[in-house]
């Protein structure tokens, strides 16, 4: 039985919700994301600084270069979280087949809804644009794959360059691989940049001209992908929406404004990272074996180290301690560092096993949750470890 899949992409989503907070903004050629002089870089921008270029994740610099009279305004990240809880309970509203991929993205079963498809996403756009001011654009499909990329063209092919695009594109079941025929390879999900330009060498430029290989050949040039490739050029994709995610690592990270070669510097700022770390465990209720240390140097090379634990830990000090001994291994006396991260993976509920000689660490984790506490109640600051 053919399923309906609709997605849903919150337009500019950063930019959208900072409008609605300053409506003089609307119009305007701006940006949220950092300073240009401390390396920041682009993280949404309007549609009218799009006009001229500039796109997510660029360096601020270069944005200013390609727009002199654009506006940058700093993230709120807490701000746009309570818009997308307020969407998201929408979507919930409507169904609880709800799987959210991002702050600003979901997709929806609506196979079982009485109302036409096209119906239901008028409404929903409307609902979101009278009630929240955001606008949003919606693909809707047999699957997840084909309901994503009917999302994009929809976005694309609208004539209003300045403004967001409303988007609304239905691909009607049976047409999906006729739909994505026409459409750049790259559109297609599993197509990187190195896959890319192998299809590129083979004179394979479009969906439809993976979709007319053979499959076997496929598998050859590209091992499992390339049967994913086929697959997904013909319009197949049967995963289900998931409603609740496994949480597989849990991470922080920071790119400095001035490179930094202090050591003390670095390991206070993994001090704090790993705190952070350990806290999001234990709020969660989650432990993991696995510490990761990522570290970028001046010249943009960017390499990660990790080590697996006996144990599953949640424990600030042991997550500092791993991310310090992998820092050491890697890092030269001085060297510059331009970003420093922390990691756990292997993350799984804690397995806590108390034995005679674990009341000490017993004890620990008792204190260590009594400062969890009072730091969700007082703020961080409320208390620090000592030195």
């Amino acid at each position: 039985m053919s399923r309906t899949i609709l997605h849903l992409d919150l337009d500019a989503f950063y930019c959208s919700v900072e409008e609605t907070q300053n409506p003089e903004l609307r119009g305007k050629a701006f940006a949220v994301g950092g300073k240009p002089s401390e390396r920041g870089v682009v993280a949404s921008c309007s549609y009218a600084a799009r006009a001229v270029g500039v796109r997510s994740a660029m360096p601020m610099s270069r944005a200013l270069q390609l727009c002199r009279n654009l506006i940058i305004v700093p993230g709120r990240h807490k701000l746009y979280e309570e818009y997308s809880r307020n969407v998201m309970s929408k979507l919930h509203g409507l169904t609880g087949l709800v799987e959210q991929i991002s702050i600003d993205e979901a997709f929806l079963d609506i196979s079982d809804m009485r109302e036409a498809p096209a119906r239901i996403a008028l409404n929903l756009q409307a609902d979101i644009k009278n009630n929240l001011h955001l606008p949003s654009s919606i693909g809707i499909a047999t699957n997840k794959l084909v309901a994503k990329i009917a999302t994009e063209v929809g976005k694309k092919s609208s004539k209003k360059k300045t403004e967001p695009p409303f988007g609304l594109t239905i691909v009607p079941a049976g047409e999906e691989a006729k739909f994505l025929a026409p459409l750049p390879a790259d559109m297609l999900w599993g197509v990187g940049p190195k896959t890319s330009a192998r299809l590129t060498e083979l004179g394979i430029h479009t969906i439809g001209d993976i979709a007319n290989w053979p499959e076997k050949e496929l598998v050859n040039l590209f091992g499992e992908n390339g049967r994913d490739l086929w697959r997904h050029a013909q319009g197949i994709d049967n995963r289900p929406i998931v409603t609740e995610s496994e949480t597989k690592s849990i991470s922080q990270e920071m790119t400095f404004n001035v490179d930094v070669r202090d050591e003390k510097t670095l390991e206070k700022t993994l001090r704090e990272q790993s705190t952070e770390v350990g806290r999001q465990l234990r709020k969660n209720d989650l432990a993991g074996k696995t510490i990761k240390l990522k570290i970028r140097w001046t010249d943009f090379t960017t390499i990660s180290r990790q080590a697996t634990l006996p144990t599953s830990t949640d424990n600030d000090d042991e997550i500092f301690r791993t991310a310090v001994k992998l820092m050491k291994s890697v890092r030269k006396q001085n060297q510059a560092v331009r970003l420093i991260g922390v990691g756990v993976s292997g993350i799984g509920a804690p397995v806590r096993q108390l034995s005679l000689w674990d009341a000490g660490s017993e004890k620990s984790r008792k204190l260590q949750e009594v400062v969890d506490q009072l730091q969700e109640k007082y703020g961080r600051d409320v208390i620090h470890k000592g030195e």
